[in-house]
């Protein structure tokens, strides 16, 4: 049965084209087309506790318990309901992703397959799409097996075996054989649909075994590991490369907190995270596909400034503004689209390009490795960085009324110079190598005189003050430290006293433009797991690790946020920073796989 309020506890499904997020019922809630930053769908998850509109609900008559899991190794998801006589169903939903023809088979289409599994069940369909922000879609039934509608975006098409009318109209009917559903472009659906989509699922499910089973994964924590990779290449538009920071927008940090944002946007800092996490695993395809979107925004920028996010097709303009007619999550408002975010400077994006692109000059595997002139473009994006180390910037948390020399987008700046140093060598140019190697060092020298206060023993978060954060823990995956440099250890213990709550870490512990922050941010206690490890703490950093772990929803995906006391989950859903950080700690932590033979 559905929880009694909305939660968090959703199951994403997508095709890297389209994704929608189902409840705890089996209601799609959420779902954007004709892709991920779009028009809503289904809006029901920003629409209060009880919408009466934007979800699509195939319920049992009389059901008491539903159990949903997804079928092994991929996106597609099974949901089991049953009643108190015994009557039972099955539903698969899934959206088309497989090879066909030299290509991929992409649709911007959902798939409902539902099946009688015991007895005489009966069940109703409810189909109320949103036809924009807010409010319901026009349905008219077409002179088939076909419902139509728009949703301002989108002209769609429900194509279905189940009798039209009755589903137009709500009305309950026995389920006396499997039944099937196609939700997509406002085409003609040429062939049987039930063979079509029995033929889809199969597909479907063996293209995303096939990928899963060319992941690297550790040989502890598996399971985590194949669903946040999954879940991650479902954070990817597959026709450009970016990769968005999360499927939703403004779910809440926290209950009245307006921190309530838009994030179906690439961030050149998040897709960074992502790529490195899955490159960890050799998941090399999105990569690929993120850097010929990234070589377009530099391409763009001719050097000059790189905003800090960017629309999947590499919009520039991502107005912020207020939805009113959507009540929020929980009621829980504002409702936002677009993120102001991208007017802003923040100068660790330099030092993201240079790391995200770099492996593409050392692994021969590339199907296009990196040449002459995509050192020259990056050159650009490294002048970049040494012009500005020492500016002030919104930093990594996006600040909204405040300005200051952060150390992450300092020490990210270095990186950009030091990696580019690397990348000169390995292209035989000697010159620019000691050029890039000595403007690093000069960075590091520059950033360790402004940020270390002897008294208080800490990296300060920026050249000014003595402000904790948990961004300083980024130092050691950076190289920017060695993690038995008396610093960093002095600093981690002072940050682990202010910062940390129980098994979780706050971003900081200070006022920001919207008060005191009341939420952990998951990512910063993945940052602690990690330091504490390559530290020497191992023991208590797979503690950690473990707790963390059981803070998963049921789909075993995390959000942005967590509250510290009560474990309820926050923030924007699923958080691609969040399940990178399971990636990268079940790697670090594992046992080898040379143990077990």
């Amino acid at each position: 049965m559905r929880s009694e309020r909305p939660n968090l506890n959703l199951w994403p499904i997508g095709n890297c084209q389209v994704s929608a997020l189902i409840d705890d019922a089996g209601r799609f809630v959420w779902a954007c087309v004709p892709r991920v930053d779009g028009e809503p769908l289904f809006s029901a998850l920003l629409d209060g506790e009880e919408p009466k509109a934007g979800f699509w609900d195939i319920a049992l008559e009389g059901c008491v318990e539903t159990s949903i899991s997804y079928l092994r190794n991929t996106p597609i998801l099974l949901t089991r309901h049953r009643d108190e006589a015994g009557n039972a169903i099955e539903v698969v939903d899934f959206c088309p992703d497989y090879p066909q023809d030299a290509g991929l088979y992409r649709p911007m289409a959902f798939a409902r397959i539902v099946r009688p599994v015991h007895g005489s069940p009966r069940i109703r369909v409810r189909l109320r799409p949103a036809g924009g922000w807010g409010r319901p879609a026009d349905i008219v039934r077409g002179s088939g097996n076909y419902l139509r509608f728009g949703t301002g975006d989108a002209e769609l098409r429900l194509t279905t075996s189940a009798p039209i009318g009755l589903v137009q109209e709500e009305r309950a009917f026995r389920l006396e054989r499997p039944t099937h559903f196609f939700l997509g472009p406002d085409e003609p659906f040429l062939q049987e649909i039930g063979s079509a989509l029995d033929a889809m699922l199969q597909k479907t499910m063996q293209s995303w075994q096939s990928w899963v089973r060319g992941l690297a994964i550790p040989l502890e924590w598996q399971s985590a590991v194949i669903r946040a990779a999954i879940t991650l290449k479902l954070c990817q538009h597959a026709e450009t490369g970016a990769i968005v920071a999360a499927l939703t927008t403004s779910i809440p940090e926290h209950a009245g907190s307006e921190r309530n944002w838009d994030y179906r946007f690439c961030w050149i800092r998040d897709a960074y995270y992502t790529v490195q996490a899955l490159n960890r695993l050799g998941a090399l395809d999105i990569l690929e596909g993120y850097l010929a979107f990234l070589r377009n925004i530099v391409d763009a920028a001719r050097g000059g400034h790189i905003q800090p996010l960017y629309g999947v097709l590499g919009e520039a303009e991502l107005e912020e503004r207020i939805v009113p007619e959507l009540a929020g999550y929980r009621g829980i408002g504002p409702v936002r689209i677009g993120n102001q975010a991208a007017r802003q400077i923040q100068h660790d994006a330099y030092g993201q390009i240079v790391l995200s692109s770099a492996q593409a000059f050392f692994d021969e595997r590339l199907f296009r490795p990196a040449g002459e002139e995509d050192f020259l473009a990056l050159e650009r994006v490294g002048q970049r960085a040494w012009e500005n180390y020492d500016q002030p910037d919104s930093g990594l948390w996006e600040l909204r009324n405040s300005q200051t020399v952060h150390t992450y987008s300092s020490v990210m700046c270095w990186a950009a110079c030091d990696r580019l140093a690397n990348v000169a060598a390995a292209l035989g140019k000697p010159g620019r190598a000691r050029l890039w190697q000595q403007r690093a060092d000069r960075i590091r020298a520059h950033v360790e005189q402004a940020t270390w206060r002897p008294q208080s023993r800490i990296f300060s978060a920026s050249f000014e003050g003595d402000q904790i954060d948990a961004s300083v823990l980024q130092l050691l995956d950076l190289r920017f430290i060695r993690p038995d440099d008396e610093r960093f250890l002095a600093t981690i213990d002072t940050m682990e006293k202010e910062l940390r709550r129980g098994s979780h870490m706050l971003r900081y512990a200070s006022e920001d433009d919207f008060g005191l922050p009341q939420t952990a941010f998951n990512v910063c206690t993945f940052w602690l797991i990690e330091a504490l490890h390559l530290t020497g703490r191992s023991e208590e950093a797979r503690g950690l690790f473990e707790s963390i772990l059981a803070q998963r929803t049921p789909s075993g995906l995390l959000s942005e946020d967590i509250d510290p006391y009560t474990g309820e989950l926050w923030g924007n859903f699923p958080q691609t920073y969040s399940l990178v950080g399971i990636i990268n700690c079940a790697m670090l932590l594992s046992r080898s796989w040379s143990t077990i033979r």
